[in-house]
């Protein structure tokens, strides 16, 4: 007899592709373009994991089927934006299923970029090269479940692969120094990393949630990520790459009152000056023009960054 328990479990429709397309009256046109992962739990749900008991089952199918339903059903302005449209997603199915204690949705979208002519916005025409990939995350969990009366809504949001490199104003130096140490001291350097960046929304209600503008939050990360990298003097000085960190997630906070933390995630892709002294040239230090870029191993610098807390000075 099996005496195992099941210590957590989620379960749902993954990679689910929707595309909404918005057409105003003018002829102007918008489109969301979506990855949407949705998963479902509740205590109820383990007798299918134990009994194969399927009764409570909300078939996958089904939660692929509520995606297509509500992208087509809910106001536009519900669906353009990926935190509302995962929070309307998870809010639905915790609404609808009694015994579903939570929905976790996730999307993921790289967004499609207006075409321009003669620097005037097409009306239905876009165009995708190169960006970052933006996702967001939302939590919904009924408090007091079965009741759906009282919900708690989290919301997670951020870009990854956004890829920046700058050949100058990078340095690394004074760093602890043993019997295994080979590196030497780096005063500059070229800089290139891949960023991951995602930021946690002060808890509220699904209402203010929604009332959030989420594309400004975006927007703004992504710009102090690149103004921090580039133009910010702190990240000159002291060019490591914790310390530029650092300054990227406290300007976002800074900037973002409803943003509760903010976390990174950089890997430094290494660019070597290549030894050309072989061959009787100077290719090290300021003479260094010539580099080889090194895949693996990379050097990789995490953080989150919050406010500090209530009290603590």
């Amino acid at each position: 007899m099996e005496n195992s328990i099941v210590k957590s479990q989620a379960y749902g429709k993954d990679r689910v592709r929707v595309v909404r397309v918005v057409r105003h009256q003018d002829g102007w046109q918008e489109i969301a373009d979506y990855w949407v992962c949705c998963l479902l739990s509740g205590e109820q749900f383990e007798t299918s994991y134990t009994k194969g008991d399927n009764k409570l089952v909300v078939a996958t199918d089904s939660q692929k089927n509520t995606v297509y339903y509500l992208a087509k059903t809910l106001p536009a302005e519900k669906v353009m934006v990926p935190e509302v449209f995962a929070s309307e997603v998870a809010s639905f199915m915790v609404k609808k299923y009694a015994h579903v204690t939570s929905c976790q949705v996730k999307v993921t979208t790289k967004p499609w970029e207006r075409m321009k002519f003669d620097d005037k916005a097409h009306a239905h025409s876009f165009y995708r090269e190169g960006k970052e990939t933006r996702w967001t995350e939302a939590v919904v969990t009924k408090t007091s479940p079965p009741s759906a009366a009282s919900l708690t809504t989290i919301i997670n949001s951020g870009f990854y692969d956004l890829e920046v490199l700058k050949t100058t104003n990078s340095s690394f130096v004074d760093f602890w120094r043993d019997e295994l140490t080979t590196l030497p001291d780096m005063p500059d350097r070229l800089l290139s990393t891949k960023v991951l960046c995602q930021w946690k929304f002060v808890p509220q209600t699904i209402e203010a949630l929604q009332a959030i503008d989420y594309d400004a939050a975006y927007n703004g990360a992504k710009r102090n990520t690149l103004d921090a990298f580039a133009n910010d003097p702190r990240a000159w000085v002291h060019a490591s790459v914790q310390s530029t960190l650092y300054i990227m997630a406290d300007r976002i906070l800074n900037d973002f009152s409803h943003v509760d933390d903010v976390y990174y995630a950089l890997p430094n892709i290494h660019y070597f000056p290549f030894d050309l002294s072989k061959f009787g040239l100077k290719n090290t230090q300021t003479d260094a023009e010539v580099y080889m870029p090194i895949a693996d191993p990379s050097g990789l610098i995490t953080a989150t960054i919050s406010r500090p807390s209530k009290g603590k000075f």
